[in-house]
């Protein structure tokens, strides 16, 4: 994804819903589809009111989170996305403006339709009573954050394989109970927790996926291919993909083969990035190493 991924900024946004409505999501998993619906119709609606004659598309990624800092069953979308659309004449725009009003409003709107369609009539009461509850729509966080592509690829790493909970958060096992803490998220609070054994585990396995389910998603000019998008400028160019891949290979080939991750730290056990390289002792630049490699591509081609 990181070959893929668009030279600008992104945006980090946050779709949350009422607290009424996560059992919904709980009792029926296939309800969770109508999140991503929601998500990409709200983002690409706001993006088409720049200039509906244009039709600028962003490029977003949505990632879908079940659980929450205390462990709870709390289904929300974290959603990054490109400041900025391309229209379909090739025309690039920047957007540092993201209308919260908006994004809170559509969100509400479009997700209480979806699920209206999924679950029938029986819903309507429920939705009038969410629409009362939430009269200024479901919280959405869209703050400005300075998200450039080096920061997005360790994004996107980081929550594909997250767990719910950290090891570093879970404090002690006495053979009966789990002791955990965590900062809730409202003030900051530390709390700590201490339950059955058996009850961490239950609120560990509602946050399993079902088999082959798609936890994280592609929009917009991440999900299409047309000749038109060549033009943008990518964060990684096409001549340097080659050579990046060959550096992570050597990582994979003694995994394989000798059972162990060379940059798993034998201490502590956290993944080490690359960041300088030795030959006979002294240390070549990434830099120096990477001009090396392409003059050999260079020979070889010519």
């Amino acid at each position: 994804m990181a070959f893929q991924l668009i030279q600008c900024s992104h945006r980090h946004c946050v779709f949350t819903i009422d607290e009424d409505l996560r059992h919904f999501f709980l009792e029926d998993r296939s309800l969770l589809d109508c999140l991503f619906h929601a998500v990409r119709s709200v983002v690409l609606r706001m993006f088409f009111k720049l200039n509906m004659s244009r039709n600028f598309v962003p490029g977003f990624i949505c990632v879908l989170h079940t659980f929450g800092r205390p462990l709870e069953w709390n289904p929300h979308i974290h959603c990054l996305v490109t400041e900025g659309g391309f229209s379909d004449d090739g025309f690039w725009r920047i957007v540092k403006h993201f209308d919260y009003t908006l994004l809170r409003m559509s969100f509400q709107t479009a997700l209480l339709n979806e699920m209206e369609k999924q679950i029938g009539p029986s819903f309507k009461k429920i939705k009038a009573a969410i629409y009362k509850k939430d009269s200024n729509g479901f919280y959405v966080y869209a703050k400005p954050n300075l998200c450039d592509t080096k920061t997005v690829t360790k994004y996107i790493s980081r929550y594909l394989g997250r767990p719910v909970i950290a090891l570093n958060r879970i404090d002690s096992y006495d053979g009966k109970n789990v002791t955990f803490h965590y900062h809730r998220h409202e003030d900051n609070a530390f709390v700590k927790k201490c339950i059955p054994a058996l009850d961490f585990i239950s609120l560990l396995i509602q946050h399993i996926p079902e088999h082959h389910y798609k936890m994280i998603r592609y929009y917009g000019l991440y999900a299409r291919h047309r000749n038109n998008d060549k033009k943008l400028r990518r964060a990684i160019p096409k001549n340097r993909q080659p050579i990046i891949r060959s550096f992570t290979k050597w990582r994979n080939n003694i995994a394989l083969s000798f059972g162990y991750d060379p940059l798993c730290c034998p201490n502590c056990k956290i993944g080490m990035t690359l960041t300088d390289l030795y030959f006979n002792h002294k240390r070549i630049p990434l830099e120096e190493m990477y001009e090396r490699t392409l003059a050999k591509f260079k020979c070889r081609s010519a």
